[in-house]
């Protein structure tokens, strides 16, 4: 059973692991997020690290980013337990959020592009 908190231990920190990401990893676009991941093997217990991003290009404003940035994770928090539930035992994977519109949208919105996300996330991983 998965409880609904995002630990420590269950975000994405180790700069290598980033940098791998980025060069190894596979990538694909759900409005308003593009979703870059990498099946791997992770140090942790949890089936997934995630790591969540704005660009300081689009979103001057810290505050802007922080709010943004806080959608995604409260978004990816109440849809954590279901995209558990479809990677398959044994499998970890790092992903990152990146959040690619050029407005701020409600989180609604948000919410709706994360659960798209995490479907085909989960479907890939199948």
């Amino acid at each position: 059973m998965h409880t609904f908190k995002l630990t420590k231990k269950e975000r994405l920190c180790s700069t290598k692991l980033i940098e791998k990401l980025f060069e190894q990893g596979a990538s694909f676009y759900i409005f308003p997020l593009k979703v870059v991941y990498l099946k791997t093997t992770l140090f942790g217990e949890h089936p997934a690290e995630v790591s969540f991003s704005v660009s300081k290009r689009n979103f001057k404003l810290a505050v802007t980013r922080n709010l943004l940035k806080r959608r995604m994770r409260e978004a990816y928090r109440l849809n954590k337990p279901a995209f558990y539930e479809s990677i398959p035992e044994g499998l970890q994977v790092a992903i990152m959020f990146i959040y690619t519109c050029k407005e701020v949208k409600d989180y609604q919105s948000i919410e709706k592009g994360m659960q798209k996300a995490l479907k085909k996330l989960g479907d890939l991983m199948a």
